[in-house]
This record gives structure tokens, sequence and C-alpha cells, in this order.
């Protein structure tokens, strides 16, 4: 048997003053798709937004359901709107931002699995990391630089 240590490198930031200009501007555009998400369920408020090599900023909210698997975060919202809209573009970086409209959420908030297993689609497809920093409403901030960092065994094309 051989044993194999995987690990992850994350860097933190104790608020959003401290990212440079570029990445306070993502974050504000995620904090504005977060005011729009529709969470009557779950009053968990996710807003996300991409910066795409072309220049142009997708966001998205996510959008619950009554009938709960039916909903979409607010990650594969934007990320999947991109790949509608700009098929060719590369995403250079991601800025979520999660909030409770029922508690404080003042940790960073990584995105669930199902989103790292989107945003590693996207990673893969385009042979170049994804830069994401996500938060809680408020507090400090999380930089990953790739998402490998969030979901080092990925299950990609290369397994099918």
């Amino acid at each position: 048997m051989k044993e194999i240590k995987i690990e992850s490198i994350l860097y933190l930031f104790d608020n959003i003053e401290e990212t440079s200009k570029d990445v306070q501007d993502l974050m504000k555009r995620a904090e504005e798709a977060r005011q729009k998400a529709y969470a009557p369920y779950s009053k968990f408020m996710v807003g996300a937004a991409l910066l795409l090599d072309n220049g142009e900023v997708i966001n998205g909210s996510n959008q619950e359901n009554a009938s709960y698997p039916s909903g979409l975060c607010a990650e594969r919202t934007a990320i999947y709107y991109a790949g509608a809209q700009f098929p060719n573009a590369k995403i250079l970086k991601m800025a979520i931002i999660a909030g409770s409209k029922i508690h404080p959420t003042v940790k960073p908030i990584p995105p669930c699995g199902a989103c790292r297993q989107a945003i590693a689609e996207y990673e893969v497809k385009q042979e170049q990391p994804i830069e994401i920093y996500f938060m809680g409403a408020t507090g400090k901030v999380a930089k990953s630089n790739s998402l490998a960092n969030l979901l080092p065994l990925v299950f990609d094309k290369s397994v099918l």
C-alpha cells in the first residue's frame, strides 16, 4: 500500500478591500446578482460573477423551486449562461457571495459539490485554471487559484 497526500492551497483576505480592484468589482457584481436570487424556501441567497477573457462579466443567482432538485445554484446559472452565450471564451475569475436571510453568514462559503463539478468541466475544457473568490455575506474572502484546490480528485472526460 502507498499513501497519497493531497493538499489544497487557499488564500484568505480579511475583507474585500484587501483584494485587487478587479476582484472588488467582480465581488460587487456577485453581490448585485445575490440580491436577485430567488430563495423563498432556504432563505439562502447566492450570487456569482464570472470574468471572461473577452471582457464580459456574467452574473448568476440561485433560483429555487418547490421541487428542490429542480432549482439551480448561482455558480451553475452563471457558468452555463457563459457557455451558451460565449462558447469560445475562457473564464478567468469567478466571484461568489453567499448569505442567509435568517442568520449572519460571515465565513467564506465555497461552491457546493455539484457546482464544483460544473466548474471543473469548464476548467478542463478551457485547459486553464479559473481563479475562484468566495465569501459569506460579510467578512473574509477566500481565494483558490484553481478549482483543483476545491475538488482535487476531479471526475472529467479523461475517465470516460
